[in-house]
């Protein structure tokens, strides 16, 4: 049955429809996809999927939030290059922890182009796995990259040498914890390395080939092999740490919607990008980065960037898997 959307504020049906695949197309952990959405006359939901929680690797849903928060500025994004303004409540109802937002078309706005443009990368934006070329991302790349997290209240640490050496060593303590962790080796697998029409988990095609040189890169999602790494390919990538000043639900969520900005801003500047998971999933490593970090601020995110080969993006769901009748939203 095809899905009926209806239309929703000053946006069209066909509008609404549109946004809602945007939201769909945000990054989350092995792909799981952990979001649901109801449109009603006065706006549009996002909704946790608790049946997409991950129990090992992410106990307090932590990470949900966080990819749950990048479906949302996708929303958020899409609605306004609509030049419709969408007014945002974060967990509108404290009892419903499910619930996360209520996005509300409210009227018309001028296009920003800065942020009209990133909507028109998210189609284009997709985790990177492939080993990245010796091509050097400039310096002046971080400051844009820093000024996209600050516009969401999330902050990027600057890194000096030091830390930069720390947090390779607390990647290689984390990805050993996790791999000789029994449930948390069910649970990785159950969602990476998939083959057939799966619509969620990362499939082989875009695992890419774990490169031998590249210490960063641990956690193999694809191809079961280490792979020979291209002449030229770079040991040391651009890493950088997202962060946030709390670490409260709401925290993350806003957190959630710093990182899409960034790897939209990230996407438009011709970088690829990928996730370094590992030490801020094992709690007590999470720790440790927060000490290394200064203790000022909880890191959520490690990314990766630079130059990869062409790589697949992983499946998403049909909209008719993730849209389901509101609950909040009322004309």
């Amino acid at each position: 049955m095809t899905l009926q959307v209806a239309a929703t504020g000053r946006l069209t049906s066909e509008q609404v429809r549109s946004a809602l695949r945007a939201a769909t197309l945000a990054p989350s952990t092995h792909n799981t996809q952990p979001w649901l959405f109801a449109s009603g006359p006065g706006g549009i939901e996002v909704r946790a999927d608790p049946d997409r929680i991950l129990p090992v690797a992410d106990p307090d849903r932590r990470e949900l939030l966080l990819s749950c928060g990048a479906s949302l500025f996708n929303l958020r994004a899409a609605i306004h290059a609509c030049g419709v303004h969408p007014v945002v409540s974060l967990f509108p109802r404290r009892p419903e922890p499910d619930l996360l937002a209520v996005v509300r078309p409210v009227g018309a706005t001028s296009i920003d182009d800065r942020l009209a443009r990133l909507a028109r990368e998210i189609p284009r934006r997709h985790t990177n796995r492939s080993p990245f070329s010796a091509e050097v991302v400039p310096p002046s790349v971080v400051g844009l990259l820093r000024h996209a997290a600050e516009l969401e209240q999330a902050w990027l640490p600057r890194l000096d040498h030091g830390q930069v050496a720390e947090l390779k060593k607390l990647v290689r303590s984390s990805h050993r914890i996790q791999m000789t962790d029994p449930a948390f080796l069910a649970e990785w697998q159950r969602w990476t390395a998939r083959e057939g029409s799966a619509r969620d988990g990362v499939p082989m095609s875009a695992g890419g080939i774990l490169p031998a040189d590249d210490a960063w890169v641990l956690r193999d999602s694809g191809i079961r092999t280490t792979g020979v790494p291209r002449l030229g390919t770079a040991p040391e990538p651009l890493v950088l740490v997202i962060g946030s000043f709390g670490d409260d639900p709401v925290d993350r969520l806003r957190t959630g919607q710093a990182m899409q900005r960034v790897l939209l801003t990230a996407t438009a500047l011709g970088l690829d990008a990928s996730f370094i998971s590992q030490p801020v999933e094992v709690a007590r490593v999470r720790e440790r980065l927060r000490v290394l970090l200064g203790g000022g601020v909880w890191p959520q995110i490690i990314l990766r960037l630079g130059h990869g080969s062409p790589a697949s993006p992983t499946p998403r769901r049909e909209l008719e898997e993730v849209v389901v009748a509101p609950t909040l939203v009322t004309a």
